[in-house]
């Protein structure tokens, strides 16, 4: 596997090399951002149900005991995508497209550029490292 440091070259990498494994990380780190989007929605729906169940005791002690009923029976069961929780959603994403993913953007670094990372972020800082010593 290629080293990811400082002194790494991308002079074997066409241009054209370098800009396809830069979409692919771009790809990966946006699905890393869903990831996190998706952990928060997991974490907000999970809020949300929480105080619900409290509503169901509350409405209960205030005599309302359909409205209590209604959210025990219809609403605290549910699932968000269907019968589906926000867990499994999250799951579901961690290891389908998001996995699926990650292994792509190793699998495309180890063949074009010897598992080296971020080759177009390299290239720039030392075209720009570069210019600054002209």
């Amino acid at each position: 596997m290629g080293s990811d440091s400082d002194d790494s070259t991308d002079a074997d990498l066409s241009d054209a090399e370098v800009e396809a494994l830069h979409e692919v990380e771009l790809g990966v780190e946006w699905l890393h951002r869903a990831h996190g989007q998706l952990v928060q929605f997991h974490h907000a729906t999970g809020h949300a149900m929480d105080h619900l169940a409290e509503a169901e005791d509350r409405l209960r002690e205030a005599g309302y005991d359909g409205l209590a009923d209604s959210l025990r029976d219809d609403l605290l069961p549910r699932g968000v995508v269907g019968d589906t929780w926000s867990y499994g959603v999250l799951e579901a994403f961690q290891d389908g497209p998001l996995a699926e993913a990650r292994r792509f953007g190793t699998d495309a670094r180890e063949s074009v550029a010897d598992g080296r990372r971020h080759v177009a972020e390299r290239r720039q800082e030392r075209e720009w490292k570069d210019r600054s010593r002209e």
